[in-house]
C-alpha cells in the first residue's frame, strides 16, 4: 500500500493531504476521506490506509492549510469556530479536496474518476454532507458521527448522489434535533438518504481511543455494523442500485 503527501490548493490557501492507494490494483474507486478535527495526522493517515485496504483509492482531505492544524491539546473551536459559521468556505475547501483526489488519482494512473464517493468522521462528517450540498458529483456520501444541522441546507436538486448517515442516538453534540433537521432537509432536496442510528451510541464511537462519556465513547459492534453498510452503500450507489 502506497501512501503519499500531496500539496494542493483550495483558492489561495495551501494544503497538504495524503494520497493511499494500491499500485498493484487497477480500476478502484476513489474515496475522500474527511478526517477529525484533528486534521491530517498519522493516526487519521491510518484510518485511510484501513479504507483503501476495502478497495479504494483514499484522499485524506486537509481543511485547515499545510501547518495550519491543531496540534491536538487546543479548544476544537478555536479551529472548526471560523469554518462552521462560514458554510461557504467549508464548502470551497472540501470541494478543492475532492477534485484535488481526483487530479493526483489520474495523475498517477490509478483509480476510477467515474466512480467517486466520500467518508468523513465527526467534523468530517459535517464535511462530506456539505460537499453533497455543494452539488459535488460524488455518487455517495457518508457521515459518521458527524455535525448534521446546517446554516445553508441544501434546495431541490442541489445533492447529485446518495448520502448515508452512520450515528450514535445519544450523540450529544449533534443530537435528535439535528437529525430531525437533517431528515427534513434531505426529504426537502429530493435525496436518497439512508439513516443509521446506533441506540446508546455517544459521539466518536468509531474511535477505539474515545472514553469520555457521557460525550463520547468507542463501541465497537456499532463500528463493525456501521462499515458493513457503509461499503454495501457505496458499492450500490456506484452500480446505480439505491
Amino acid at each position: 500500500m502506497k501512501s503519499e503527501a500531496v500539496s494542493y490548493s483550495a483558492g489561495s490557501l495551501n494544503c497538504r493531504g495524503q494520497l493511499i492507494y494500491n499500485e498493484t490494483v487497477s480500476g478502484q474507486p476513489l474515496l475522500l476521506m474527511a478526517p477529525n478535527w484533528l486534521g491530517v495526522t498519522e493516526s487519521n493517515i491510518a484510518g485511510g490506509r484501513m479504507l483503501a485496504e476495502q478497495g479504494y483509492v483514499v484522499f485524506v482531505a486537509d481543511m485547515f492549510g499545510e501547518g495550519k492544524g491543531p496540534k491536538g491539546d487546543e479548544n476544537p473551536m478555536e479551529f472548526l469556530g471560523p469554518l462552521i459559521s462560514d458554510a461557504a468556505e467549508t464548502r470551497w475547501r472540501i470541494s478543492a479536496a475532492f477534485e484535488a483526489m481526483t487530479k493526483e488519482a489520474s495523475a498517477r494512473g490509478v483509480g476510477d474518476a467515474r466512480r467517486r464517493a466520500a467518508i468523513g468522521y465527526c467534523f468530517g462528517g459535517a464535511n462530506v454532507l456539505d460537499l453533497a450540498r455543494a452539488g459535488a458529483d460524488a455518487a455517495a456520501v457518508v457521515s459518521v458521527h458527524g455535525v448534521l444541522a446546517t446554516p445553508a441546507p441544501a434546495g431541490k436538486g442541489d445533492i447529485k448522489g446518495a448520502v448515508l448517515v452512520l450515528h450514535g442516538a445519544a450523540d450529544p453534540v449533534s443530537p435528535k434535533a439535528h437529525r430531525e433537521m437533517f431528515e427534513a432537509e434531505m426529504d426537502a432536496a429530493g435525496v436518497r438518504w439512508y439513516a443509521l442510528y446506533f441506540g446508546q451510541a455517544m459521539h466518536g464511537y468509531t474511535f477505539p481511543e474515545a472514553n469520555n462519556p457521557p460525550v463520547a465513547k468507542y463501541d465497537e459492534p456499532a463500528t463493525r455494523h456501521g462499515y458493513t453498510l457503509a461499503h454495501a452503500f457505496i458499492e450500490d450507489a456506484f452500480a446505480g442500485k439505491l
